[in-house]
């Protein structure tokens, strides 16, 4: 029985857990083809198919379908439909509507949402011309687009404030109150999960905020009750002699899930901690799967035919860079380095030259800074814009590259970063891509620092490979490619 001082500490502490965070959008994590998805996006996912869906059906209905039709014959402007709802779903997802970070900055909705819409009429109007048959009539399409860009906007306005009064966050209870226990509360502060608090197990030492440990304890599967728990993270830094194994074990059969400090952190972040990282985590964990001879045959064919198109569409802008960089200063088109790629074997990138000649002439290898003076004023322009990357298309054909991977670097780099990031050669288990999971989700990279950070993403993408997340990459890098942020 808990006495009223008991009950208020109690009180105190729920709310203080429950208490609204600002910008917060995210759990609980589904997994689909080795990507965790928030199940808060995915309704925001289905909702964004529904409002589509009905928009299009409307549009319809005022231009020249009638009610019944509509109503009672699915296969009645069926495709036609079906075209609306995939078109405008992969603009909103290309622009970052559904990224919890770009949906949380309100301000910046409408102008994506209006880029998703210049992207989509783009489409519609190529799909139109080589496809006649599925064409929208201008007096249905015009309506529709109206209508769910109202709808769609209004949606996002109702699932930002949905999320701020903590609706769509599980509650989770940290076992431990150390360093790792102070990553989570970390990550809770960016608005990712919620914590409900924090059990001291694992010495004297407290790395969180006080008022956030539970001082009442008890049986840790009551506790979590208690406290409205869905979920028990297990933050220990040393297991040995204070992990209560029988505890979790009954929180576990009694429906608790239970999930130790590096999984529940891959699956929240969509990288891989490694400042707590074991070696048997590596082992035992599922993933790794890139080497199968299966996904690396379907990977070589995938890479051949994204490269094969863009490589097609590319050949304008890439004819224009060429004479650009000519005349510019009369110094060659290409720039070629040599850079670390499948089991640490060497090749020679090609890039598009973006500084001068005589850049790295004393032969040291440099990161890149913010208004290098050794850009060129096209090089800034192509660099930017991510236009010196397309000949590395060259690269991917001649199996060298993928098209998704792990940037590659310099050898020297490499033999500096091996040194002082864990588990950092194990980047190189997969061919090297032109774009990547760290490229998508972090800003270009300058330090050893950045590379750190990008190590995270890096070796996420190597654990959980699938064509799943490959073609969500592709998907993401048009949005960094159309918002660049932290290009040098």
């Amino acid at each position: 029985m808990q006495t009223d001082q008991e009950a208020a500490e109690d009180g105190s502490l729920a709310r203080r857990a429950h208490g609204p965070r600002e910008r917060s959008i995210g759990n609980p994590m589904i997994g689909l083809f080795r990507v965790y998805v928030p199940s808060s996006l995915l309704v925001l996912f289905l909702v964004d198919a529904a409002i589509l869906y009905t928009s299009i059906s409307l549009g319809l209905i005022y231009s020249y379908a009638s009610v019944s039709d509509l109503l009672h014959d699915v296969g009645f402007l069926g495709v036609q439909r079906i075209l609306f709802v995939v078109v405008l779903m992969l603009s909103l997802f290309t622009m970052g509507l559904h990224h919890r970070r770009y949906i949380a900055e309100l301000k910046m909705v409408p102008l994506r949402l209006a880029a998703s819409y210049v992207m989509a009429f783009l489409i519609f109007a190529l799909v139109f011309y080589f496809v006649p048959g599925t064409r929208i009539w201008l007096s249905a399409l015009i309506p529709a687009l109206a209508i769910s860009l109202c709808a769609l906007f209004v949606c996002r306005l109702v699932f930002v404030r949905a999320a701020k009064v903590g609706f769509f966050r599980q509650p989770i209870l940290v076992l431990g109150a150390g360093a790792q226990a102070r990553r989570i509360e970390l990550a809770e502060a960016r608005g990712r999960i919620r914590c409900v608090g924090f059990v001291a197990a694992d010495g004297p030492k407290i790395d969180v905020s006080p008022d956030r440990v539970v001082t009442s304890l008890g049986p840790l599967s009551e506790v979590a009750k208690r406290y409205g728990a869905a979920e028990i993270v297990v933050g220990l830094e040393e297991r040995r002699g204070r992990l209560p194994t029988d505890e979790l074990l009954t929180c576990r059969l009694q429906g608790l899930r239970v999930r130790d400090f590096s999984s529940f952190m891959e699956r929240e972040t969509g990288q891989v901690e490694l400042q707590s990282l074991d070696p048997s985590w590596l082992i035992f964990s599922e993933g790794f799967s890139a080497e199968h001879r299966i996904e690396r045959v379907v990977k070589r064919m995938f890479d051949v035919v994204v490269s094969s198109l863009l490589l097609v569409f590319a050949l304008p802008v890439a004819a224009i860079t060429a004479l650009t960089i000519r005349l510019e200063d009369g110094g060659p088109i290409f720039y070629r380095q040599q850079r670390v790629g499948l089991r640490g074997r060497p090749f020679k990138l090609l890039k598009f030259r973006s500084m001068c000649v005589d850049a790295e002439s004393d032969g040291v290898a440099r990161w890149a800074s913010v208004g290098d003076r050794r850009v060129t004023k096209v090089g800034a322009i192509i660099r930017k814009t991510r236009i010196d990357e397309i000949p590395q298309v060259l690269n991917v054909l001649k199996g060298e590259m993928s098209f998704v991977g792990p940037r590659p670097e310099q050898l020297a780099i490499v033999e500096e970063l091996s040194r002082s990031i864990p588990f950092y050669r194990y980047r190189h288990m997969v061919k090297p891509g032109i774009t990547g999971w760290a490229q998508v989700n972090y800003p270009y990279g300058a330090s050893v620092e950045d590379a750190y950070e990008k190590q995270k993403f890096d070796l996420y993408y190597i654990k959980n490979y699938s064509l799943a997340l490959d073609f969500l990459i592709l998907v993401q890098t048009v949005r960094v490619i159309l918002w660049p942020h932290g290009v040098r």
